[in-house]
């Protein structure tokens, strides 16, 4: 059995950051990668699930709209995957990083936090979001690796 490409990622040498999963023809997969992997440091549901609810809503409603495939939660809750085509890379950075200061502004209730849009729903919190989106927000001001390619051994 073929090995999926995201097990072929050396995960002891990730660090959070913004980096290109993979490209399957005029779709890229990006990786959000928001905490360092099997450090015993990994988001809560709470967290996965506000931040998703979020993001999802500014980047469908954003200029790049069209173009979003998927936006969600890892499974082994270190990062988020967003699934973009036909958009450069660097836009996608570019965009990313202002719908995290969108999340940080934002003032109200959290997307899609009712019964009918939801199954879930008492499970979302405005807070958690931001604390995550912000604490995101600064390692990805702070990345120099604008190429964003996944470190090698």
């Amino acid at each position: 059995m073929e090995r999926i490409k995201s097990f072929e990622i050396n995960h002891n040498l990730l660090e959070p950051g913004f980096y290109i999963s993979r490209e399957d023809g005029d779709i890229i997969t990006y990786d959000l990668r928001t905490r360092k992997p099997n450090q015993g440091d990994y988001m809560s549901n709470l967290v996965m699930h506000s931040v998703e609810h979020m993001f999802a809503t500014f980047a469908r409603n954003s200029r790049m709209a069209d173009h979003i495939v998927y936006f969600g939660p890892m499974g082994c809750q270190t990062g988020f995957y967003l699934l973009v085509k036909q958009e450069k890379p660097s836009d996608v950075f570019q965009l990313t990083k202002e719908i995290l200061e969108q999340i940080l502004a934002y003032e109200g209730e959290v997307f899609g936090a009712s019964a009918i849009e939801c199954g879930n729903y008492r499970n979302l919190s405005l807070a958690a979001a931001k604390e995550e989106c912000g604490k995101y927000l600064k390692v990805l001001q702070a990345q120099t690796n604008l190429e964003f390619v996944y470190p090698k051994e």
